[in-house]
């Protein structure tokens, strides 16, 4: 999880909705949160596991 945190990829306290995860990715490649935001919730229309990995992401994203 350190590895993670050197990368850039921690869960901020603030501009949290539900876990931080969203706006942790947007601060890491520099894109506005709301615009992920929109992002994941378009890709849940599309089969896949957005949800397992968002859960993964989650748990391995360490909080700022």
């Amino acid at each position: 999880m350190d590895a993670l945190a050197r990368q850039g990829l921690v869960r901020p306290h603030d501009d949290r909705w539900i876990a931080g995860v969203c706006a942790g990715l947007a601060r890491r490649f520099g894109m506005p949160a709301t615009v992920v935001r929109l992002l994941l919730a378009l890709s849940v229309i599309l089969p896949g596991p957005q949800i397992v990995l968002y859960a993964v992401l989650w748990f391995l994203m360490p909080a700022e």
